[in-house]
């Protein structure tokens, strides 16, 4: 690798740790927001997002593909569905968080990647290593053992899980096809209509927060928009910079900080039991992030066998 795709490399895992990082962090913003309800804070995420990435595509010119968009009645519904799942995910996030059970929302984000795993298997019928397969199933004795613990299973966790991890599998049916900020205007667009509806109607009944709580307060509800679209611009720089398996090891920061900040920050209470049942989910993802890494060297390994093999073939003969 030259000294300048280094760097570049450096630069990218960089923007990604610090994706992961504000993601990690934002228990301590959507608590400050109290005590707007969760579906306030929906709302101004929405509207506040799709103004902000809206504007940003005017000046760059590029809202011309909103035209192409809807020519695709396919991709449209795609997009659409991809937007309800994201709300979907958001909604839970923060009532988890603002409702005292940020340790559960973190607990949904250690699972993803598992869930991830199993919705390869199910619905795009992957072929799963063995390893994985310990892994996926030491995921779901973590499952059964919490839900034994809370005395039900942990429905935000498994919620948060399922709906971050569709929203990836749609996503990549969507592939390349839209860059990451009019991937976020686009959703947030289907999502506007309804949230302005649900933000008048919460306004009526004398449900909002935003001018009764004081300058501070209304200033951190219109940075929603900053908070829910900065992290994905560094994500999406990330990604063209650095390799996948860079990216795998890098999502785990988001939970633990989530984590830090219930327990340390929030004073969420963690019994021992509890400590068990996320020890069990990160062995299963140990396994993962172990499997990760072998594959991703013997990947590295034929690809240098195969170049160097060609360089042979391609050698003049003496």
């Amino acid at each position: 690798m030259t000294v300048s795709g280094t760097s570049e490399t450096n630069r990218g895992a960089a923007y990604g740790f610090l994706a992961y990082f504000l993601w990690g962090a934002m228990p301590l913003y959507f608590d400050a927001l109290k005590p707007a309800g969760a579906w306030e804070i929906l709302t101004h995420r929405v509207l506040w997002t799709v103004l902000l990435c809206g504007a940003g595509l005017a000046v760059w010119r590029r809202l011309g593909y909103l035209r192409e968009l809807i020519a695709r009645p396919r991709r449209l519904a795609t997009v659409a569905l991809a937007s309800v799942l994201i709300a979907t995910n958001w909604t839970i996030y923060v009532a988890a968080v603002v409702s005292g059970h940020a340790t559960e929302a973190a607990l949904g984000y250690f699972l993803n990647p598992l869930v991830t795993v199993a919705l390869g298997v199910l619905v795009l019928r992957e072929r799963l290593r063995p390893l994985q397969w310990v892994a996926v199933a030491v995921g779901a004795l973590a499952c059964v053992y919490l839900a034994i613990d809370y005395g039900q299973p942990p429905w935000i966790s498994i919620g948060l899980a399922l709906s971050f991890a569709t929203y990836g599998l749609l996503k990549n049916r969507l592939g390349g096809s839209m860059t990451a900020v009019e991937s976020l205007t686009a959703e947030t667009l289907v999502l506007a209509p309804a949230a302005a509806v649900l933000l008048v109607v919460l306004t009526v009944r004398g449900d909002t927060t935003f001018t009764t709580e004081g300058a501070w307060h209304t200033a951190l509800l219109v940075l929603a928009g900053v908070v829910t679209a900065g992290p994905l611009l560094l994500f999406a720089a990330a990604a063209r910079r650095v390799p996948l398996v860079t990216i795998g090891l890098l999502q785990f920061v988001a939970p633990v900080l989530q984590l830090l900040c219930a327990v340390l920050l929030l004073d969420e209470q963690m019994p021992a039991s509890r400590w068990i049942g996320f020890g069990i989910v990160w062995i299963a993802l140990v396994l993962l992030t172990i499997d990760t890494l072998r594959s991703a060297t013997r990947s590295r390994r034929a690809r240098a066998l195969t170049a160097a093999a060609a360089a042979v073939d391609a050698a003049p003969c003496a």
